[in-house]
């Protein structure tokens, strides 16, 4: 499923040319997973036969909304979809479109750094209303919401938590979104990547709702460089107010993208399911190499997706960890203060690759505190 170190070291991607060649790359949120067999074919076929100018969308929609019924048994209506480049610039032109200059939007820290540069991009504010203990603090929110935001910016699975929310908590923030009119717009980009043991609940399943899901094949499937992502509204008002996106928005996904997605929704079941059971193995790794090489590190293992959340506070390394473990270790990390400031004397550490890379990561990092 993974390729090996030499064949990973030849790609062109972040994850392998942001270091030199004598750090291990474990920060940015890419696999190590060669191409399913039925996406590989698709894009082939594509370069065969020259299909590479602007994208449309297709059958895309179709394809997801089977796709998302099967593995989460929700039907969300392909009238109701629209195509995005992806989930960030997703989020930014609908926040563009969908609420007023200056309005607040809610975001749950530690969270995905895009966030917070993202929303000030569509020129509204950023409100934070910070975990409690690793879940929404639903006071805050109901603070924050009565409070005037307008937004609300959802995470879910959580990153860098990887926490999936349960049905009943996430009624209870419709419920509040629904009482102070605020539009919800969940990051559900990592669903597909839910890990035995828990289930993920698109929130436009929860019944019409203002609200948009932001879904993409890019996590699961490793194509974050091919460009193209789905914006799915809750109700037929708000897929009403999706008209008002730039309709020049659909031609800056990639048509690569298009049809990699559409072929992974439609015959990437099977190679989801093996990859799910080897994340499941490698979050498990995850805890047991911890455990003997440095047990002073709090580990919860990710309810979904590949990404581990470390609490290394107790190393003393200060606020940043990352930058020890890259110094001292040559791995790198993802810095918990990029997360904002509850992420201080954190790091995530990406375990979307063999276990053996798992293996030499977590004793690099014992080496640098050694």
């Amino acid at each position: 499923m993974f390729d090996d170190l030499a064949t990973l070291r030849t790609r062109r991607s972040s994850k392998w040319v942001e270091y030199p060649a004598d750090v291990l790359p474990a920060f940015v949120a890419e696999m190590d997973v060669a191409l399913a067999p039925a996406v590989r074919a698709a894009l082939v076929a594509s370069i065969d036969r020259g299909d590479t100018g602007y994208a449309e969308p297709g059958g895309l929609f179709e394809s997801f909304a089977a796709f998302a019924r099967r593995r989460f048994g929700w039907a969300p209506d392909p009238s109701r979809m629209a195509l995005v480049p992806d989930v960030m610039n997703g989020i930014v032109e609908l926040l563009r479109h969908l609420t007023d200059p200056s309005d607040a939007v809610v975001i749950t820290p530690p969270v995905y750094p895009p966030f917070f540069e993202g929303i000030p991009e569509a020129g509204r504010r950023v409100v934070e209303v910070p975990l409690a203990a690793g879940e929404l603090d639903l006071d805050g929110l109901e603070a924050a919401f009565a409070g005037g935001a307008r937004a609300f910016l959802l995470c879910n699975p959580h990153n860098p938590t990887g926490r999936v929310l349960e049905r009943a908590r996430l009624e209870q923030v419709a419920a509040l979104a629904e009482r102070h009119g605020v539009l919800v717009i969940a990051d559900e980009i990592h669903a597909p990547l839910t890990l035995a043991g828990a289930r993920h609940t698109p929130f436009a399943a929860l019944g019409e709702c203002r609200a948009v899901v932001l879904a993409s094949a890019s996590k699961a499937f490793n194509l974050a460089g091919l460009k193209c992502a789905i914006a799915v509204a809750g109700s037929q008002q708000v897929a009403d107010e999706l008209a008002r996106l730039p309709g020049e928005l659909r031609y800056r996904a990639g048509i690569l993208g298009v049809i990699g997605s559409q072929a992974a929704f439609d015959s990437g079941d099977e190679w989801l399911d093996e990859l799910l059971a080897t994340l499941d193995a490698n979050r498990r790794l995850l805890g047991e190499l911890l455990s003997a090489q440095l047990p002073q590190i709090a580990y919860r293992p990710p309810d979904a997706s590949f990404l581990a959340w470390l609490d290394c506070r107790a190393l003393g390394l200060g606020d940043d960890p990352a930058a020890t473990f890259l110094e001292r270790g040559r791995v790198a990390l993802v810095s918990g203060p990029d997360f904002g400031a509850r992420g201080r004397g954190f790091a995530r550490l990406n375990i979307g690759c063999s276990g053996e890379l798992i293996g030499e990561a977590v004793a690099r990092m014992a080496s640098a505190v050694a």
